[in-house]
Formats: structure tokens, C-alpha cells, sequence
């Protein structure tokens, strides 16, 4: 079976819950962004959350499942153990109509792979994040027969901190590029855009056709607090660059255009997948062939939805919520 957009990343169950800023800061939790923590570190946090909410996630994963979710054909290459989380984490991508091709693995050293995502009540999440087996992901893992007549790879910047994850990348990307495809990738988070920057910077110019970011990854991958500069120094090695900045127009630079995309302030109830659900309504709209400005719009609109509820995934339909707005 061809696919029309396949993801890879790391295949990590959502732990989510509600916190207090003084319970964030009695657990020495840096708020608003994303830690890696240790086993023992998961275990003590994952224990201290009174309520939570279980899902299959992952930056990459919850995107791909977005695209799912409006009638695209999908799969997602993630790792997990064989273990409870695992077999929850592979039911729960099948169960939402995107393939996971690769079964737990039995032997796999590390557990399958979690984030404890504390909400605060400003909506702003904080994760905490135990690179398991989904980090362990490589080249082996990553079946070539999916790639035939698919059109379509999205990467995540998250996977890169781990040596495996990026001769996963490699062979992912030759595959597509034989297939004819296009691929893409996510910039994932600032520090994530610090630690491989000559990774990413090498990617954006040699191997993908599309990039999403954020304001402060763009910025911490150039080195510079103009934004400007970092946006065009992608953008005259990359076809399609897009920066979001969190409640301000979205910037899409291809060649000579450039598209700024209104944005309506949505107070936020949890911001978890608010950056994964834009990448569904701008790769949906990439996918469909539309406009760089609907697809842009699509972003927005996709995002808006899901920062409305505790969770990283759409609950209300997206195709309802584009017709709506006039793009679909």
C-alpha cells in the first residue's frame, strides 16, 4: 500500500495532566518547555500526577494522526517495547486509521517511550520527556516496502538526539526521493534546534523540500535574534520555509513570495499540539495541492482547534472546521 504522507519519530505515549505552578516548581519543572528526564526521574513524576490522560503521541505522530483523521492514507515508523505502554501506543495508532508498521519489539533495552505533560492554568504545558525505546529508532527500522507510490515524508527535529534516529532519517529521506516524493521536517523545539545545529542546517539545505518551525527555533538555529534573517537564510536554501509565532501572522517564504497568514488569538486551554496540529492543516493542504497562503490558513485553523481542549490531537473535524472557514 502507497501512502499519501508518512511520518517517523519518536513514538512516545502522552501522559497528560493538570498542575499548579507551585507544584511545578516544588518538582523543579522548568515551565513551557520540553526536558529530557531520566527513567527514575519518569517514574517519580509520572507517580505524582493525581489525574491523567493517556494518549498515543509524539510531535510527528499527532500530526500524522491529524492527517489521518481528514481522510488521508497514513503510517507512522516509530519504535516501541513490547510492554503495556507499547502495545497501547501500537493499538492506538491502528485504532485511528495510521499504520504502524513496525510491531513492539519484544527484546527492545528500554521501556516504550513517555512524556509527562503538566497543563497549567494558563494553558502553557510543560514536558517531561524519557527518551525510551521509541529513541533507539534506526535505519533497520525503517521498511522500505511503505515507500512505493507514497508522496509524502514529514520528520521530526526530536529524533535527532540520538545517533540511530538520524540513519533513520537517511534512509527515510533516499526512500522517498527514489519514490518521487517530498520531504519535510519539524524543528521540534529551541534547545533541540541548539544541539544539532549543523545537522538541521545541512538537512534544510540538502535534503528537504519543506521546513516548519517556530519563532525561537528559527532563531536559535541561525544564531541571531533577528528573524528575519534566520527565516531568509532557510529560505534561499530550502523551497518552502514556515515560521508561527505564537498568537502573531504566520510567515511562509517560498522563492520570491512571501505570505503572512493572520492569526486569531485563541485563549488557550492546554497548548499541547498546538505546532503538530498546524503541521496537519498546512501538510494537508500541501498534500491537496492548494495554495502556500490556504495551506497557511489551514495551519491556523487546524491549531486554534486543538489548543480549545486538553489533548494533542483534533476533536471536532477538521474538514468541517476548513469548510467553515471557507478553505476546503
Amino acid at each position: 500500500m502507497s501512502y499519501d504522507v508518512i511520518g517517523i519519530g519518536n513514538a512516545i505515549v502522552d501522559v497528560i495532566g493538570a498542575a499548579e505552578d507551585t507544584f511545578l516548581d516544588h518538582m523543579g519543572i522548568e515551565k513551557g518547555i520540553m526536558q529530557l528526564i531520566e527513567k527514575d526521574r519518569a517514574e517519580v513524576l509520572y507517580a505524582a500526577m493525581t489525574e491523567r490522560v493517556e494518549t498515543p503521541g509524539g510531535s510527528v505522530a499527532n500530526t500524522i494522526a491529524g492527517l489521518g483523521s481528514l481522510g488521508l492514507s497514513t503510517a507512522f515508523i516509530g519504535k516501541v517495547k513490547d510492554d503495556a505502554l507499547g502495545r497501547f501506543y501500537a493499538k492506538g495508532m491502528e485504532d485511528a486509521g495510521t499504520a504502524f508498521p513496525n510491531p513492539p519489539v519484544p527484546d527492545a533495552t528500554a521501556p516504550t517511550s513517555r512524556s509527562m505533560i503538566f497543563v497549567s492554568p494558563d494553558g502553557e504545558r510543560s514536558m517531561n520527556t524519557y527518551l525510551g525505546a521509541g529513541a533507539d529508532l534506526d535505519q533497520k527500522d525503517v521498511p522500505a516496502d511503505i515507500f512505493s507510490g507514497s508522496k509524502m515524508l514529514f520528520l521530526e527535529g526530536y529524533l535527532f538526539d540520538k545517533d540511530h534516529g538520524k540513519t533513520a532519517f537517511a534512509e527515510a529521506a533516499r526512500l522517498m526521493r527514489a519514490a518521487g516524493g517530498k520531504s519535510g521536517i519539524t524543528l521540534s523545539d529551541p534547545f533541540c534546534a541548539d544541539r544539532h545545529r549543523a545537522d538541521f542546517q545541512d538537512l534544510i539545505a540538502n535534503e528537504m523540500d519543506f521546513v516548519l518551525g517556530n519563532a525561537a527555533e528559527w532563531t536559535t538555529l541561525y544564531e541571531t535574534d533577528d528573524l528575519e534573517s534566520a527565516v531568509a537564510q532557510a529560505a534561499a536554501v530550502c523551497d518552502v520555509v514556515v515560521c508561527t509565532h505564537s498568537g502573531k501572522p504566520v510567515w511562509i517564504h517560498a522563492g520570491d513570495q512571501h505570505i503572512q497568514v493572520p492569526v486569531t488569538p485563541v485563549t488557550p486551554v492546554d497548548a499541547t499540539g498546538a505546532g503538530d496540529q498546524f503541521a496537519t492543516g498546512f501538510l494537508f493542504g500541501l498534500s491537496r495541492g492548494l495554495s502556500l497562503e490556504t495551506c497557511g490558513r489551514m495551519g491556523v485553523v487546524a491549531a486554534a482547534e486543538v489548543i480549545g481542549h486538553i489533548g494533542p490531537r483534533p476533536k471536532a473535524d477538521l474538514s468541517d472546521l476548513f469548510k467553515s472557514a471557507g478553505l476546503f
